[in-house]
């Protein structure tokens, strides 16, 4: 803080943060509220996180009713994002949720979530039990309340739960209203207390069915078929990705998943980390294979002086080009950031180009790092926990409290800089790898200029064997990019040239993933690409200017082919990830098969069709496609370009996180992993001999 008024050339170059956080954060008022944060300081691994313990009795008239339950089953993807398997999963999630605010609390320390035969959920903790006392506004048993009617529960400003994940009173109700049927048992230390539901409605009344010096909450519920029209079948591996975080960030919860679909092979985790994020961060490490730079986690907490809000921030540095941060606000994930993400992201920022001013790091005439610079090979995960967390939406994906921007921001100029000061070896390998990627980005910036110099307009000519197609709509334009210039051939001789353009690629791509930005300006084989979307890449990005609406790879059906659509694959989520986040890419599916009888030809995509056709005509004849050239244009516009006819699948990112896992796994230097990958996932792939 005492440098910030006299380092002018910091502040000069505060956009080049690429933050994109509007300036009132950056004026003097917001210093002001960063300098008045007052910060208490805590263990966080030892004391679990949680804020102090709610005294206050939790009773039926905590329960505070907003207001109703049929909407939901009308319109679900308003409350669970999907009826596909995300919102599927998202029904346990919600359970599982109400057991960590029981945790936060205080009072819960184990909770176990089991998987039934006939994919049903069972759900279990050791806190205090939902209340079953008759709340006094309905005139019900509060359990009853709380499965039933929507916007009820017992964090909206009462005194059962002082930070709370489940802000909107919907969770509980949400699920029952979704089950085809859901049954929940409440064990308050002296009775066991038990009612059932029917698509959210009570088939039974609350009834006692017998004694337990226990206290906790069971719920069992079956999704209901009607609503998860696509799949009620879960996957234990997006359950255990789930429930493994929530362990992480409450350090010494007990969380236990078992999978008992199959009796004679139960699998079962137990997790639990006293470590907290700080294990979380040692665990995405050592979980992608990835070398750190300095051998400890740097680790800082903090609660304000009002003890509403705690803040934990563990971070670590490693030799990728990749950064990865994870910010969660009372242990949801905010995928969407918010104001702890900026705080964090702007402080650090601050940190870094003060100290290199500081101690001579930076000269007077250099420019301050990045943003992007001091977050290269940073992987940071910032928790906070709140009493009144603002959330935009029911699906709570960005934080807006304000007054978490600055706590956040405060201490990590507080401690961060300490840290550095204190430790010089770990100050200069961070240091030397934020320079060695300003150098980089710089490279990219001279390469970029030198692209568009050579065209008289702003941006660079389109590739000369891009076959561009004639409408200027991009909402109807679609652009193939193909391997090989004899598919390309075909593919130019078949297309429809008013809306369908054709890109050849040719030779080995550029594996991005062990690349930074500035190999990619340049590079022969991603430059025709880059130039013929428009869009620009990295933080020159900007999904308006795309020139097509659909970006489909089209490359051959065989292990060259695979690796071509990985390669590309691995370079838009890199570099333009928007346009795969917003469903513009798509993966042709050309025909593996062409089967000739009385000179007709049939065409299929898979080994069960073309078996089936050879057994019901033995004497027919049988091509298999090794390449997309194979085939003439009409062949391949019938069976590949043809939107009324071809087999398109799109790409998307369920789970943004995961996906930069995979790709670091199998797109990185480390073989282990990616070994183990192709162990476990082999049976799925079906290779020619």
């Amino acid at each position: 803080m005492d440098n910030l008024e006299n380092n002018e050339n910091m502040n000069e170059n505060i956009d080049e943060t690429n933050e994109n956080i509007n300036e009132e954060t950056i004026d003097e008022a917001y210093e002001k509220e960063i300098e008045a944060e007052k910060l208490v300081e805590f263990d966080g691994e030892s004391e679990g996180m949680e804020l102090s313990k709610v005294e206050q009795e939790y009773g039926a008239d905590e329960i505070q009713v907003l207001e109703g339950l049929e909407a939901v089953r009308k319109r679900p993807g308003m409350y669970i994002g999907s009826t596909g398997p995300r919102g599927l999963h998202h029904l346990v999630y919600e359970i599982v949720d109400n057991s960590i605010d029981e945790a936060l609390a205080g009072y819960c320390t184990k909770i176990d979530v089991v998987i039934e035969k006939g994919d049903i959920i069972r759900v279990t903790d050791n806190g205090r039990g939902i209340p079953v006392g008759v709340n006094s506004k309905t005139g019900l048993p509060a359990v009853t309340v709380v499965f039933t009617v929507l916007h009820a529960g017992g964090k909206f400003g009462g005194g059962g739960y002082k930070v709370s994940g489940g802000l909107h009173g919907v969770g509980a109700s949400v699920v029952n209203a979704l089950s085809e049927w859901l049954e929940v048992k409440v064990c308050d230390g002296e009775d066991v207390y038990f009612q059932r539901y029917e698509r959210g409605k009570i088939v039974t009344d609350l009834q006692k069915i017998g004694k337990s010096d226990v206290k906790g909450t069971e719920v069992r519920f079956k999704a209901d078929p009607e609503i998860f029209k696509e799949t009620t079948v879960y996957d234990y591996s997006v359950l255990e990705r789930r429930l493994r975080e929530q362990a992480f960030l409450n350090a010494g919860v007990h969380i236990e998943l078992r999978d008992e679909r199959d009796l004679e092979n139960i699998i079962q985790n137990n997790f639990v980390y006293e470590g907290g994020i700080k294990s979380f961060v040692e665990y995405i490490h050592k979980k992608r294979s990835l070398e750190v730079i300095h051998p400890d986690v740097i680790y800082f907490a903090s609660r304000n002086a009002d003890d509403t809000i705690a803040v934990e921030i563990a971070l670590q540095y490693n030799e990728s080009y990749n950064e990865n941060l994870l910010t969660f606000a009372n242990n949801i994930h905010t995928t969407d950031g918010g104001t702890h993400e900026e705080g964090f992201k702007r402080a650090l920022t601050y940190v870094m180009n003060d100290y290199a001013r500081k101690f001579g790091k930076l000269k007077d005439n250099d420019k301050n790092l990045s943003g992007e610079d001091v977050r290269e090979g940073l992987t940071a995960i910032v928790s906070v926990k709140l009493k009144e967390a603002q959330f935009e939406g029911q699906t709570k994906a960005k934080l807006g409290n304000t007054e978490v921007r600055a706590m956040v921001d405060r201490l990590m100029r507080d401690k961060l800089s300490v840290y550095l000061e204190e430790n010089p070896a770990v100050a200069k390998v961070i240091f030397e790898k934020a320079l060695a990627s300003s150098r980089a980005r710089e490279a990219a910036r001279k390469a970029r200029e030198n692209a568009r110099r050579k065209s008289p307009l702003d941006s660079a000519q389109l590739p000369g064997k891009l076959a561009d197609c004639q409408s200027k709509d991009s909402s109807e334009t679609e652009i193939f990019i193909v391997e090989g210039d004899s598919a390309g051939g075909s593919a130019k001789g078949g297309r429809d040239r008013r809306i369908q353009a054709i890109l050849p690629l040719w030779g080995k791509m550029l594996n991005v993933e062990k690349a930074r930005i500035d190999r990619v300006y340049g590079n022969d084989k991603l430059m025709p690409v880059i130039t013929a979307l428009g869009t620009g890449i990295g933080d020159e990005f900007d999904i308006a200017k795309l020139r097509y609406d659909k970006v489909i790879i089209m490359a051959d059906a065989d292990v060259d082919g695979s690796h071509i659509r990985t390669l590309l694959l691995t370079f838009f989520f890199r570099y333009m990830r928007p346009l795969v986040e917003q469903g513009h890419v798509y993966i042709a599916q050309p025909p593996l098969y062409k089967a000739t009888k009385n000179k007709v030809d049939y065409y299929f995509y898979n080994d069960a069709d073309k078996e089936k056709f050879c057994l019901e005509n033995p004497r027919c004849d049988i091509q298999r496609y090794k390449g997309l050239g194979e085939m003439n244009a009409h062949q391949l516009w019938d069976t590949t370009m043809n939107p009324d006819t071809r087999i398109l699948r799109q790409v998307n990112i369920e789970n943004a996180a995961e996906a930069d896992r995979i790709f670091s796994m199998l797109m990185g230097d480390e073989v282990p992993p990616r070994r183990e990958f192709i162990e476990k996932n082999a049976h799925y792939a079906n290779i020619d001999a």
